[in-house]
């Protein structure tokens, strides 16, 4: 038996914003990031929206990009103190990753980090509120998924939270908000989505139900993302849909070792992160070479290029990414990666552990070609060098 979940209602098109004032309910906490949000004045129209729904409305701002277990924690304790009944979140997949795992912890506040890390072991919500998302990027697609990514900086460590329980209720996909994004953002969240999409259709959870969605998605990404990336408001919202496609297949099918290495690799060096879209895009080309390797996989890869009009093969479509890729002014390994912030010297020296952590992530299991540490080592040395995958 399989699942396939994806939210209630989903609200979509330019001005779809203005559907929050049909929520019902007395209070709602908006969970917010930075400031662009509040600049461009879609903050004001949320608060207004759910006043005109009759609910007293508080806000929590300032969650940062890749949210950590702190600001989860501050987040929870704001809602136990207001005890919302719905939970709105607004911006990229950082505010609305850290509200999910904030719901968690306001309807359970006995239960720990580390039980939430455990793969579809969250507690039942929805018995204190219920949860409203609204992407701003088009990437992450976390409004339709039953996933968040916390960091534990302490550790160095991100931690993909998976559990059906997360998948939100209501999303409302609005173009608008996805104009605001810049340029540089949307190269990398749009290659976020090309990697939620590849990775789902060639998983081993892919099913009838994800693989229509994920070859639209990836057909709608390569027709439109540069064309976003150039300023084109129409290929923007199409973009906007694109990866929400990409992410109603992923949340059900799941995804890679793509993923899997850059949740290890994206806070583990001291000279920065690497930005999660921008690390799919680099590493997908590399993993579809590994994964090639794997009758089945080939033949799927295969069935994406030829979706896309091209050769059917896997080194078809890794040549069609690479010159996505080019396009939108993604280098091609970390080596490369914001003009070598990411030192060869501690690459090397933590490269086996972050290798043991990414083999250890949930995303692997759904790979279509089994990996051990040793193999993961050799397959991220080519991501850092960018030299050929031939084992």
């Amino acid at each position: 038996m399989a699942r396939f979940t994806i939210p209630r209602d989903l609200y979509h098109g330019k001005g779809s914003l203005d559907a929050l004032k049909t929520l019902k309910g007395t209070k709602a906490i908006v969970v917010v990031g930075g400031g662009s949000m509040k600049r461009f004045g879609f903050l004001d129209k949320v608060v207004d929206y759910l006043k005109e729904a009759g609910m007293e409305v508080r806000l929590f701002e300032g969650v940062e990009p890749d949210p950590s277990v702190e600001t989860v924690m501050k987040g929870a304790l704001a809602m136990r103190e207001f005890e919302p009944d719905w939970i709105v979140s607004i911006g990229g997949g950082s505010p609305i990753d850290a509200a999910k795992a904030m719901w968690a912890f306001y309807e359970y506040p006995e239960t720990t980090f580390e039980d939430l890390c455990i793969p579809f072991n969250f507690p039942t919500l929805r018995t204190k509120a219920k949860f409203c998302a609204i992407p701003s990027t088009s990437g992450t697609a976390t409004e339709v998924t039953a996933f968040s990514v916390i960091t534990d900086y302490q550790k160095g460590v991100k931690y993909p939270l998976a559990d059906f329980n997360i998948t939100p209720d209501i999303a409302i996909v609005d173009p608008d908000l996805a104009e605001t994004m810049p340029q540089k953002l949307t190269a990398h969240t749009g290659m976020d989505a090309m990697t939620h999409a590849v990775e789902a259709y060639v998983s081993t959870m892919n099913c009838d139900y994800t693989d229509p969605l994920a070859l639209q998605a990836i057909k709608m990404v390569s027709e439109y993302l540069v064309k976003s990336y150039q300023g084109d408001k129409e290929a923007r919202a199409k973009m906007h849909n694109a990866q929400c496609l990409a992410g109603m297949a992923f949340s059900n099918a799941l995804l890679g070792i793509v993923h899997s290495m850059a949740h290890k690799t994206g806070a583990a060096f001291s000279g920065g992160h690497i930005v999660h879209g921008c690390a799919n895009a680099m590493y997908l080309p590399k993993v579809i070479k590994y994964n090639s390797k794997d009758e089945t996989a080939a033949k799927r890869y295969g069935e994406i290029a030829a979706f896309l009009g091209l050769e059917p093969t896997a080194d078809a479509l890794i040549n069609h990414l690479n010159a996505l890729n080019r396009a939108l002014d993604i280098p091609s390994c970390i080596k490369d990666y914001e003009d070598g912030i990411i030192d060869e010297k501690e690459f090397l020296e933590k490269l086996p552990k972050v290798a043991e952590l990414a083999v250890g992530d949930a995303c692997t299991g759904s790979n279509p070609r089994a990996i051990t540490p040793e193999v993961m080592e050799k397959l991220l040395y080519c991501c850092y060098f960018d030299t050929e995958v031939d084992f």
